[in-house]
């Protein structure tokens, strides 16, 4: 039974929810106009802390980087050990720049992980032992995308290090994650929350995909309380932060690598202990910089979200691992897994004509299939990194699939939710499974037709929604999941949405095709095509597919090397 407190908290949550929602006849209040000249600097660094330069990987050398489809292959890549080059690797293909692009004057970075409006609110951070090139000691350290390092924010003894982590694999580390709130709600004001969490969420995937390249495992920790994150990562720290926009604690994850054969397997735990002696033993460095020139302005339903979702430490879990079966590797035609999130990029229009095959839809659909209801280590990657039960489905408006109807669909993640969301929607839907779609799939026509015109308007009007081969929405089991889990859950929701997204991106690019993810939609005309009357079931991103239109106008630049 939830106590009073938390039941307050669920209120706001869902008053946020229902008051930042885009209508036909109004949007989400936001500042109506660009600030330009108070736009906050995407990249945030530490005055006073030492700066680590990492070895930027050749990206051509596909010796460097397994085959993309390896990384959906039990066994098919070999784990290696925490150094410089390896983390370096991780980085660079999670969380980096991959290119700069000019129009005029005007310069502006890409990077890894996308993020809504390229405004990347998210910071990360490593908390590692010592790692020869880089620290003498365990440290905590910040990325710093624009100079492809590692800030050394505070230092560790061993013996602290070593406690902290005694219940997780050996060669285990941590990535934490927070938030620039601010720099989302300079331009979207209230809404900005949620495309925060998108963002995170769109992280997490990247973090885990790129983990998995060097053969690595990866779990968030779910059961960490936001003040022990807070405090882990020094961004409770008032005086570092002084003058300074501060950051918003989200998700810690622990990333180790893979058991070796014949060895004991352990389970690893979804929290982690912190013992206030632990975190007297932390040497401090660094000061925040200030990303704007005037000071955020302050959205007072920002405030409260933010407080209504802040998480309590929780029951932790205890996650089984299992071995991987030795495969045999893929052949040398594929492109390299670092080539494809190097050249993917958020499509700005689609051609209205390509189409996509139908055995390759299936395969997208199939990669952001969980496998609901097993153990996480029993999830495909990059489902393995959550330790929830999936709780998004997809709803899919088909346009260009060749052997395919066009028409509404809906993809159900958990099938055993299937009877539910039935129940939830029209009843005249026809709930027909496509000719030749594999069994593993529960996919399913609700009503054939011409939607273009349907996917745009509810995507506020953009043409990227029916100009596409496919675009969708991505339905969350919403009220129920904040009532059984607590408000804090109303986070997670988006982040498993931008694992989604991010695995799309890649399976898109991989194909040839182009992606792009859409935060501007419809709230309630979305769910009123699909016959949803409540709060049970709620649309949090939108996501669209097909042949990208290049602008010749955009000039790109190598990400390192030259003087941006």
């Amino acid at each position: 039974m939830q106590d009073r407190r938390s039941r307050d908290a669920l209120e706001v949550v869902l008053r946020y929810h229902e008051q930042t929602k885009h209508h036909f006849h109004r949007f989400a209040r936001s500042l109506g106009y660009m600030d330009w000249a108070n736009q906050p600097d995407p990249f945030r660094r530490y005055a006073g802390a030492e700066l680590v330069p990492l070895p930027l990987p050749d990206v051509g050398d596909a010796a460097a980087s397994p085959r993309y489809e390896d990384l959906y292959r039990p066994g098919a890549i070999a784990s290696v050990e925490p150094s410089v080059a390896s983390l370096s690797r991780l980085l660079e293909c999670s969380l980096s720049i991959t290119a700069w692009k000019q129009a005029g004057t005007t310069r502006w970075a890409l990077r890894a992980n996308p993020s809504s409006g390229n405004l990347h609110p998210t910071e990360s951070y490593l908390l590692i032992g010592e790692v020869a090139g880089l620290s003498s000691g365990p440290a905590l350290c910040h990325y710093a995308a624009k100079e492809h390092a590692l800030e050394l924010r505070a230092r560790w003894s061993g013996e602290a290090f070593a406690a902290l982590l005694q219940a997780f694999p050996r060669g285990a580390f941590l990535v934490g994650f927070s938030s620039v709130n601010w720099r989302e709600t300079w331009k979207y004001g209230e809404r900005a929350f949620r495309y925060c969490q998108h963002d995170v969420g769109h992280a997490i995937g990247a973090v885990r995909i790129a983990a998995r390249m060097l053969g690595w495992r990866m779990l968030v920790l779910d059961g960490v309380a936001d003040d022990t994150l807070a405090a882990l990562l020094g961004i409770d720290r008032a005086g570092d932060f002084e003058g300074a926009e501060r950051e918003h604690p989200d998700a810690l994850a622990v990333v180790w690598p893979a058991t070796p054969a014949g060895s004991m397997v352990p389970r690893v735990p979804s929290s982690l202990t912190v013992d206030e002696t632990l975190m007297q033993q932390v040497a401090w460095y660094g000061k925040a910089n200030r990303l704007s020139r005037d000071d955020p302005l302050r959205w007072e339903i920002l405030d409260e979200v933010e407080a209504a979702t802040w998480k309590p430490g929780t029951q932790a879990l205890s996650v089984e691992l299992r071995y991987e079966p030795a495969s045999t590797p893929s052949g040398p035609t594929l492109p390299s897994a670092a080539q494809v999130i190097h050249e993917r990029r958020s499509a700005l229009a689609f051609d209205g004509k390509s189409s996509i095959a139908a055995r390759d839809f299936y395969t997208m659909l199939a990669r952001v299939m969980p496998h609901a209801g097993r153990e996480p280590s029993e999830r495909p990657m990059p489902w393995d990194a959550l330790p929830w039960q999936p709780s998004i489905h997809l709803a899919l408006f088909v346009h260009r699939i060749d052997g395919l109807s066009p028409g509404l669909y809906v993809l159900a993640r958990d099938p055993a939710k299937l009877a539910w969301l039935k129940q939830a929607m029209y009843p005249q839907y026809a709930w027909a499974p496509p000719a030749g779609c594999p069994d593993e799939l529960s996919l399913f026509l609700l009503e054939a037709g011409d939607v273009r015109r349907l996917a745009s308007e509810l995507s506020c009007g953009q043409d990227i929604a029916g100009d596409s081969a496919f675009s969708l929405g991505m339905i969350a089991e919403f009220e129920s999941s904040l009532r059984r889990h607590g408000p804090w859950f109303y986070r997670r929701l988006y982040w498993e949405t931008g694992v989604i997204g991010q695995v799309l991106y890649l399976e898109a690019q991989a194909l040839g095709a182009g992606a792009t993810g859409i935060g501007c939609y419809f709230d309630d005309p979305v769910h009123e095509v699909l016959g949803l009357e409540d709060a049970a079931l709620q649309s949090l991103y939108h996501f669209t597919i097909g042949g990208p239109v290049e602008d010749p106008r955009l000039t790109t630049l190598p990400p390192y090397g030259l003087d941006h």
